[in-house]
């Protein structure tokens, strides 16, 4: 009985411990399901699934999913068609652009020949009343048809306004770094009204490209009152010419140079430097609405009719219209073969290779101050290419010139500023000038009245 008892008592025991056992199944909020089984004799199970096995589990997070990859392809094809359709539509634009040019595209009129004992001439700077190209008698051609597209600006070739034969070269004004420029009369007609020209000789170097780029320029900046203006150009045989307007007087800094002592003695002569100052910067502004760079700004290149009031910037060989480049931004990159102006140009680009419309403006302050030193060298105590170069990159300057205005010296100091960006446009310069000029003709010399009156 005993042994029973026990038994019961076991069984009792057991059953009584199974009722304790407890199953439990709770959702978490992070979207993990957690299963738990606790039973007797302290024995317990915890069963967790994974949020991806939750979401994969849950039919709305896979329908969200299946719409956004939907979304993403059909956005993805309509791009792709609206592409395809600009594509085609600049392509055909560019086929009727090709078509158009080759339907007003005429043949070229067939050359004159040459004269028998035709030979190419060469140009002495010694000889002076030298009749060009006396046996020279190709024309320049040119077509009569020209089309409002982009080639606008590339030199045609047609009927010639003049012969070689009727120019006769008087006077050598300057050699170029591609050409010699000669004062020169026509001895039969005129081009375009004028007798008394300018003739630019292109030496043998150089090419015929650059000088079609050349003509391009001069002929976008147009009529300007101080700009030397192109008139005709013959790149039909070498040595090439451009037919320029006359300006009587030479470069500004020959004349500088030739008339010194004179100009000195005279008292409005920093008044007469601004007005020239003036000049040359309407200019330069007028080429910065063109988008053109001029990238050979210097004394030298300026001409002379009458001084102060008519200066006219020229020289065009080594400019470059932004308006035809790939990149704006590489305004200038050249490499290290071409030869350029160092003492005229900023150390940007020396540094970096880049010269944009603030490198004119800097060669701008360093004609500021030939002008005041009568067409000296800038940077006078440096003799080689080298010391140019280091010196100006570690922030060097020209001398401040004796006798020179305050206006016209801080006007030099902000066009060599560093970086580029701090310096004036030129807008701002003519503006500066004009404010200068107004302020001379608001003062009058009374001693200078007092003679007059006396007289």
């Amino acid at each position: 009985m005993k042994i029973g008892s026990d038994l019961g008592l076991a069984t009792s025991s057991m059953m009584s411990t199974a009722s304790n056992e407890t199953f439990d199944q709770n959702p978490t909020k992070a979207g993990i399901s957690t299963f738990s089984w606790s039973g007797g004799l302290h024995s317990s199970v915890t069963l967790r699934a994974t949020p991806a096995e939750a979401q994969l589990s849950d039919p709305v997070t896979l329908n969200t999913l299946h719409f956004v990859l939907i979304s993403i392809s059909v956005f993805s094809i309509i791009m792709i068609i609206v592409l395809a359709f600009l594509w085609q539509k600049k392509y055909q634009q560019l086929v009727g652009t090709i078509q158009e040019l080759q339907a007003v595209r005429t043949p070229a009129p067939m050359p004159l020949k040459p004269q028998p004992n035709t030979r190419l001439i060469s140009v002495s700077e010694d000889n002076v009343n030298v009749l060009l190209g006396q046996d020279l008698v190709t024309p320049l051609e040119r077509q009569a048809t020209k089309s409002a597209l982009p080639s606008l600006w590339r030199p045609e070739q047609g009927t010639a306004l003049i012969n070689r034969n009727d120019i006769c070269l008087q006077q050598l004004i300057k050699a170029g770094r591609e050409g010699v420029f000669y004062k020169a009369k026509l001895v039969r007609g005129t081009c375009k009204g004028h007798s008394m020209i300018i003739c630019k000789i292109s030496k043998e170097e150089t090419s015929r490209k650059r000088l079609e780029r050349e003509i391009s320029i001069m002929r976008k900046l147009g009529n300007h009152n101080n700009l030397l203006q192109l008139l005709d150009w013959d790149i039909t045989n070498t040595p090439y010419m451009l037919i320029m307007d006359f300006a009587s007087l030479g470069t500004l800094r020959s004349y500088l140079q030739v008339n010194q002592e004179k100009l000195q003695m005279d008292s409005d002569l920093q008044h007469h430097f601004t007005i020239a100052a003036y000049h040359i910067a309407h200019a330069m502004d007028h080429l910065r609405s063109k988008m053109v760079i001029h990238c050979d700004l210097a004394l030298r290149n300026i001409m002379v009719n009458r001084f102060p009031s008519e200066v006219k910037v020229t020289e065009f060989g080594l400019a470059r219209d932004l308006t035809r480049m790939s990149s704006r931004r590489s305004s200038r990159k050249k490499s290290h073969r071409d030869r350029v102006p160092l003492r005229w140009y900023p150390p940007e680009y020396f540094k970096n290779n880049y010269y944009g419309f603030k490198g004119d403006v800097w060669s701008f302050g360093i004609i500021l101050w030939e002008m005041q030193t009568f067409g000296s060298l800038p940077y006078p105590n440096l003799q080689m290419s080298e010391e140019v170069i280091r010196n100006i990159c570690a922030g060097y300057r020209n001398t401040e010139p004796d006798g020179c205005r305050m206006e016209i010296l801080q006007m030099m100091r902000d066009c060599w500023m560093e970086p580029y960006n701090l310096r004036p446009t030129f807008k701002d310069i003519v503006r500066v000038l004009e404010n200068i000029l107004e302020t001379d003709c608001d003062y009058v010399d009374v001693n200078s009245c007092k003679e007059d009156l006396n007289d």
